[in-house]
């Protein structure tokens, strides 16, 4: 892994969580990914709700220590919050939860959801005139199995939802081979590319680009 001196700030924050139930794995194989997102989102931490923002659903919800610990890098809720993860009296549960937790979008863990609502959140943004606002969406490989994501897929790429973002962390998790899934989305009409999901000028260069069309980042880690 990459521990470059902000990366290893953030392995630092999640080894202060408390929980039995982590979910190292899935934490860390989204860790750069998310970190990366949040060098080139547009958010604001101490207005959360700000029109103008950009927008990031974490459909890939059943792992969301990394998540945390880069909105408490970013100062959306104090680092000791971290410490009272999945404890009664603390904010952060096992899945986000966008009543409880400063900067979430949507409340997710149950899979296969996380990008559909993306591609509503990303023509209700297109409905208002807020053209220069995407929305970015983080699922797994093995998320990708479920229907409702190409479903989501094939609409987008139809309708040219040029201000949504797909991101895919391809741990090659997946129980069904998916072969070259940027291939596979540029067959949708999407814009998509394989970078490394710890290479940090990739993702950023990887963010940053725009088409007239969705486009998509598969980060293999």
């Amino acid at each position: 892994m990459d521990t470059a001196p902000a990366t290893q700030e953030l392995l630092d924050l999640i080894a202060r969580s408390s929980g039995d139930e982590k979910h190292d794995a899935s934490s860390f194989s989204t860790l750069d990914v998310i970190h990366m997102l949040y060098e080139v989102l547009r958010v604001d931490p101490r207005n959360p709700e700000w029109q103008e923002r950009d927008r990031f659903l974490l459909s890939k919800g059943h792992g969301p220590l990394a998540y945390y610990a880069v909105l408490a890098r970013n100062r959306f809720f104090p680092p000791e919050e971290l410490e009272r993860f999945m404890t009664w009296e603390g904010i952060l549960g096992a899945h986000p939860d966008r009543l409880q937790v400063p900067g979430v979008e949507v409340s997710t863990g149950s899979l296969g959801h996380g990008l559909p609502l993306a591609v509503g959140v990303a023509y209700a943004l297109r409905a208002r005139d807020l053209l220069e606002q995407r929305v970015f969406v983080l699922t797994g490989d093995a998320e990708l199995n479920e229907g409702s994501n190409w479903e989501a897929i094939l609409h987008a790429g139809s309708a040219q939802l040029a201000n949504l973002t797909l991101i895919v962390v391809d741990n090659r998790s997946s129980n069904v081979a998916m072969g070259d899934i940027a291939e596979r989305l540029r067959a949708f009409g999407w814009d998509a590319v394989t970078v490394d999901g710890r290479d940090h000028e990739q993702l950023r260069a990887a963010y940053e680009h725009r088409a007239d069309v969705p486009t998509a980042v598969v980060a293999r880690v």
